[in-house]
């Protein structure tokens, strides 16, 4: 590539000028020259002013300034569109020192680890999760997907167990003192509206703690159980959803939602599946809503005063039952007794001793 002007040239113009004027030809249209037209001279070679033009738009270079490549000039618009690599995170054309790295293009002031803004073009970089990244955010995030925390303050590693939450951040506990007794902190300190306070002094200011974080609540308070709870750590022992100030049941000091609380130790809607709240209805060996309790062929609702009938230990209505053929309600009924003669040699057999 080589990037030139319009220039003179009285020494040497598409071969000696001792050849006479009439040998000139034009390095684009091939035809001569009169002594009127104007001649544009770039490294030996001439072109009249109109055919001294861009490769690609076939437009005057602006300023006369051109980029050739491969025997082709070209304005520097159409030269960087066609040839210059474009930056990875700017997207724009790259004039200079082009920065090859993560399958892409950058300007060497673009090339910046992902999480610090650091440049790295002259120190280096390591691949990270597809991300480039300094040394330091590299073994930062190396610890990090070990489990162990980087200490925000210093920088270093911190030992399973042995950090501080302050502020959302990760510490090492001796970075500080207790805001009443500045006595230096151990693991067991306690953050409070933004300070800090050893354990010592934390208890004898009355916060309360969450009995699942262990960590001080001062905003609102659930007691329950006979704790104290953040109100989104308080939720049930099975499904683990927050309560959210609706009715929780407990059981065994654990506490459970309405849902599974019945699932596991009360009465689900045979029909619905949903927990049995209020009265129920309880036929053909099982529970039933209200509402859900219906013939199971017309849906007609059914209540204690209704004559039913049972079919694939179902409640048939007596409409719908009379429908049946009389052989299959025959069977219905001699399938009936048979089960009642069984169910009543069964409660008069003695028991074992």
């Amino acid at each position: 590539m080589v990037c030139g002007g319009m220039e003179p040239d009285h020494n040497h113009i598409n071969g000696d000028l001792a050849h006479g004027f009439e040998n000139m030809v034009c390095v684009r249209c091939r035809d001569g020259f009169s002594m009127q037209d104007q001649m544009v001279n770039s490294s030996g070679e001439v072109w009249h002013s109109e055919c001294f033009v861009c490769a690609q738009c076939f437009e005057p270079f602006p300023d006369g300034i051109y980029f050739e490549y491969e025997g082709r000039k070209y304005c520097e618009h159409d030269f960087h569109v066609l040839f210059s690599p474009c930056c990875g995170k700017c997207n724009e054309f790259i004039v200079g020192r082009v920065i090859k790295a993560m399958n892409a293009s950058w300007h060497p002031a673009c090339f910046c680890c992902e999480i610090c803004n650091k440049q790295l073009a002259d120190v280096g970089f390591l691949r990270n999760a597809g991300r480039a990244l300094c040394r330091e955010c590299n073994e930062r995030e190396k610890a990090a997907g070990h489990g162990r925390y980087v200490c925000h303050k210093c920088h270093a590693m911190i030992d399973d167990g042995q950090h501080i939450k302050f502020r959302g951040d990760s510490f090492h506990p001796y970075h500080f003192k207790c805001k009443r007794c500045n006595v230096e902190l151990t693991t067991a300190s306690r953050e409070v509206n933004g300070e800090l306070y050893c354990l010592r002094c934390h208890d004898t200011m009355g916060i309360p703690i969450c009995g699942a974080c262990h960590r001080p609540i001062e905003e609102r308070v659930i007691a329950a159980l006979g704790k104290h709870w953040h109100v989104e750590h308080f939720v049930c022992s099975v499904c683990e959803k927050p309560f959210l100030g609706h009715r929780h049941y407990e059981r065994k000091g654990l506490p459970y939602c309405e849902q599974h609380f019945h699932k596991l130790f009360g009465n689900l809607c045979f029909r619905c599946g949903d927990p049995c709240c209020g009265e129920v209805f309880q036929a053909l060996q099982k529970t039933w809503c209200v509402k859900c309790f219906a013939c199971s062929f017309c849906d007609k609702k059914l209540d204690q005063k209704t004559k039913f009938y049972e079919f694939d230990m179902k409640p048939t209505c007596k409409r719908c039952y009379d429908r049946f053929p009389t052989e299959l309600k025959k069977r219905i009924s001699e399938s009936l007794k048979d089960r009642d003669v069984e169910n009543q040699r069964r409660s008069m057999s003695p028991g074992p001793k």
